[in-house]
């Protein structure tokens, strides 16, 4: 247990009721969660607000409540504390709950559009073939050096971060590679946490449903360098126009990367092929098994964060050569017959476009690419017919599907991706709800040589539809559909 003052040292507090220099047993956000002498934060959601389970919560037992508004009945022997910002003091509660974890280790957050996942990804595969004790926190899973933790947020609640990066003290961890998406920087899940530096990938259309607009959305990723110390690095890509904004304010050393344009470092790919590309970083050549521009500024990305982070050059090239690709990032699969089936996460336009300017690169031209893609129920509207143009424009044929539907229609999604296709594009279209029956289809009409690309869900190894996710793996799905086909 611990003095509720010391969990409350530094947050913003408006007023008291009752005394601070309790023991309480556990921070909880959840009032089901709440037990026999915890503190329970109310946090003002989108959806839910936490202050209408106050009552449940002390029914359970709280001894604290922390909340934006007092109630107007106080409980007998309860301490009340009312702050300015009920997300913004679970976190530094939590960081102190946790004797400020991040603290005793080199934490790295990296923000942007696309690459957030396979940037911190790599990065925690490279420094554990370097010999390091490393922490992982990103999209896909939370990794305590050899220890892994499922996930389901980019950013999960401050909690889970500073419980996590307290086992990571614990195990002796070295360094951390945290993803820092744009949702949790806005709902302050990564305030508290002490950062050794900070990386900008890229920024382009995603989340408009929640941040309203591209300025909204692109402050919001700047404010993670906004926040950081002086002793800090800012590393950024200036090839994006976005890249030098991230850096404007910022107290931290500043550095760039770029493909494009001169910078502190900078690559340039020699050869582009299906099974790697050979790159030229910083005189040096080195090739890696990941394909496309997207993931030349990735290795570059990895290159410049591990020469901040102290590693012998010469050994980050020597190591960036052995990284594979994460799982439902270009990962591709090449059958009996040599149909070409690739599986990624672009869910954004610019993700998309990226992937299918790699593919057309790559191929002769007598090949044909079969693109099946949809777009997530209840999220950021407006990039529907984006991507349905993109589809479209830069595939033999487009195939129009569900993913991850939520609340609303898959038909009224897929027909807002259609609004997007010209006119002259329409014929090279089709729309299948079911997203297997879009798949099968496309290997169906696939014939030797052929490229076919499962774009938006990656990893993802569910389809979500009206709170419901059933098992579907893209990746499976279509190597056991190529797989029977060539027997």
């Amino acid at each position: 247990m611990k003095l509720l003052k010391d969990i409350l040292y530094g947050v913003g507090l408006t007023a008291v009721s009752g005394s601070t220099h309790i023991k309480v047993n556990t921070i909880c956000f959840d009032s089901r969660k709440v037990g026999k002498d915890d503190v329970f934060v109310a946090i003002r959601g989108s959806v839910v607000d936490g202050h209408q389970f106050i009552d449940k919560a002390l029914a359970a037992g709280a001894q604290a409540i922390i909340c934006e508004e007092l109630p107007q009945n106080i409980a007998d022997g309860v301490t009340y504390v009312e702050v300015k910002n009920g997300n913004s003091a679970l976190a530094i509660m939590a960081a102190n709950y946790f004797d400020n974890p991040s603290k005793n280790l080199k934490l790295v957050g990296i923000t942007g559009t696309n690459g957030k996942t396979t940037v911190s990804s790599l990065l925690y595969q490279l420094f554990k073939k370097a010999g390091y004790k490393v922490g992982l926190i990103s999209t896909i899973k939370i990794m305590v050096d050899d220890k892994e933790y499922p996930t389901s947020l980019t950013t999960p609640d401050a909690l889970t971060i500073n419980m996590h990066l307290a086992y990571m003290n614990d195990a002796g961890v070295e360094f951390c590679f945290m993803e820092v998406s744009s949702h949790g920087i806005h709902q302050k899940r990564s305030e508290g946490l002490v950062f050794e530096g900070a990386l900008f990938t890229n920024l382009s259309h995603d989340h408009l449903d929640y941040h309203k607009t591209f300025a909204e959305y692109r402050d919001t990723k700047k404010k993670l360098f906004d926040d950081l110390p002086k002793k800090a690095f800012a590393l950024t890509n200036i090839d994006d126009k976005n890249g030098l904004y991230m850096l404007q304010n910022t107290k931290a050393r500043k550095y760039t990367y770029a493909l494009k344009t001169y910078s502190d470092y900078r690559a340039q790919i020699l050869e582009n092929q299906f099974d790697g590309q050979l790159l030229k970083i910083e005189d040096n050549e080195v090739w890696s098994k990941l394909i496309g521009d997207f993931n030349a500024y990735n290795m570059l990305a990895i290159y410049a964060t591990a020469d901040l982070l102290g590693l012998e050059k010469l050994e980050t090239l020597r190591l960036l050569s052995e990284l594979e690709n994460v799982n439902g990032r270009f990962q591709y699969y090449k059958s009996k017959k040599n149909i070409t089936a690739i599986v990624d996460y672009a869910h954004t336009p610019d993700a998309l476009k990226n992937v299918l300017d790699t593919i057309n690169t790559l191929r002769t031209g007598n090949e044909n690419v079969i693109t099946i893609v949809g777009c997530g129920g209840d999220r950021d509207k407006s990039k529907r017919p984006v991507m349905g143009y993109i589809a479209s424009a830069m595939s033999n044929t487009a195939i129009f599907t569900s993913d991850n539907p939520r609340s609303e229609p898959p038909e009224t999604i897929i027909k807002e991706m259609e609004a997007g296709v010209e006119p002259q594009n329409k014929k090279k279209t089709l729309s299948i709800e079911n997203r297997e029956q879009a798949i099968k289809t496309a290997c169906k009409l696939a014939v030797k040589d052929d490229i076919i690309l499962v774009a938006g869900k990656g990893h993802e190894t569910y389809q979500e539809t009206n709170g419901e996710r059933i098992d579907f793996d893209d990746f499976k799905v279509v190597k056991d559909v190529l797989n029977s086909m060539d027997k």
